[in-house]
């Protein structure tokens, strides 16, 4: 007859404590360790799943406690809170047979199973695809496919109101009085803030490698964001702030409602269509249009003209080259660049949706674009060009 789990268990303890590793080759002490991980998550998952047993049947009491998971968190050396995603954990696995297979025979931790499992709920299917990248993935690269999965499950609006609603900033002073903060901003507010930020960082410890000093690039980071807060930092970062990518796959127009596509900003996940428009209007953002396969252009969409831009269009068109003319009357002083399809309505600021205009024509210009609703409700009446005047 077998031992009893509890003997084994035994045994196996009684065997590691004398364990030297002196005693042993460093190849030896490799290939134990890994050994030993694969059995610290064999252990792990019969912890869990004895201990969601013994919390159903109530034998928890019996030791003491009145609630399972303290009774877990005290003979664990844990929190409650990390007893309560253990017993959580243990009971989602259930829903979830290979990923549940694979966690018992030590191939996968618990952590690991938990993230596949909760995806599993989100996104039906996507179990046997994660738990072979789980196999041969670290446990954060499992995290990330396993949220993008579950962000594009949901639907965008949902989400970015979600998003907003959990925004939250906290400080609190820890023992040695030093100020501790964390929080949550949204995608659209926190990834360009976060580019900046390590672009800052990396700045300020190229710079203090150079002079030799060797403190943690998490110090760098910290005085980084003072300079951002009092606007010492340099402004540009070498890349763009936000850059949103549009898919106007078969799928993609499937998969939306309003049958425009999708939309996701590149590090933060799938927005709105109509959020991604509005911050075109005030940004200067760089676009990247693909159908799923394949990217079909990649635009910079704002008001601001890049050096190489501003040069092509003061030349004027070839061959002739004969400098800024208004295409619309032919005058050659005071002429402003205008964006044929308004930026408001998604125009690109590039060579070809750029023309020059004299101020009069520009006017007369903005004004039919107004009418025909390309302005979002923008742009100048009558009464506000009157009182303006040419520049």
């Amino acid at each position: 007859m077998p031992d009893s789990p509890v003997v084994v268990a035994r045994a196996l303890r009684a065997a590691l404590r004398g364990f030297e590793p002196e005693a042993f080759t460093g190849t030896d002490c490799a290939a134990l360790a890994e050994e030993l991980a694969l059995t610290e998550k064999a252990c792990g998952a019969a912890k869990a799943r004895a201990a969601e047993r013994a919390a159903g049947c109530g034998a928890h009491r019996a030791q003491g406690s009145g609630d399972a998971n303290d009774w877990l968190a005290r003979i664990s050396g844990t929190s409650a809170t990390q007893a309560r995603t253990l017993l959580g954990t243990a009971a989602a696995l259930q829903d979830c047979p290979q990923t549940r297979e694979a966690v018992v025979a030590g191939e996968l931790s618990l952590a690991q199973g938990a993230e596949i499992a909760k995806t599993e709920v989100a996104c039906p299917g996507a179990e046997a695809e994660l738990v072979g990248l789980a196999r041969n993935a670290s446990l954060g690269v499992l995290r990330e496919q396993a949220r993008s999965r579950r962000l594009k499950a949901m639907d965008p609006e949902e989400l970015y109101a979600r998003q907003h609603g959990a925004r939250d900033v906290r400080h609190w002073r820890d023992e040695m009085g030093m100020v501790q903060f964390a929080g949550a901003l949204p995608p659209i507010v926190g990834v360009p803030i976060v580019n900046r930020l390590e672009a800052e960082t990396d700045r300020i410890h190229k710079a203090a490698r150079r002079e030799g000093s060797d403190e943690p690039r998490a110090a760098h980071a910290a005085d980084a964001l003072v300079r951002m807060l009092e606007g010492a930092g340099k402004a540009k970062t070498g890349r763009a702030g936000l850059v949103m990518v549009y898919e106007r796959s078969a799928d993609a127009i499937a998969a939306s409602e309003d049958g425009e596509g999708q939309a996701h900003i590149v590090g933060g996940g799938p927005i709105p269509v109509s959020v991604a428009r509005r911050m075109a209007e005030r940004s200067f953002v760089k676009a990247v249009i693909h159908d799923g396969v394949r990217i079909e252009t990649v635009k910079h969409i704002g008001r601001t003209l890049p050096a190489e831009l501003r040069t092509a269009l003061e030349l004027g068109d070839p061959p002739g080259f004969g400098g800024l003319v208004c295409v619309d009357c032919g005058k050659r002083r005071g002429i402003q660049r205008d964006h044929i399809d308004p930026v408001a309505n998604g125009g690109p600021t590039a060579y070809d949706n750029l023309a020059g205009r004299c101020w009069e024509c520009h006017q007369r210009k903005t004004e039919q674009d107004r009418r025909a609703g390309l302005l979002g409700g923008k742009g100048l009446g009558k009464q506000s060009r009157r009182k303006r005047g040419p520049p």
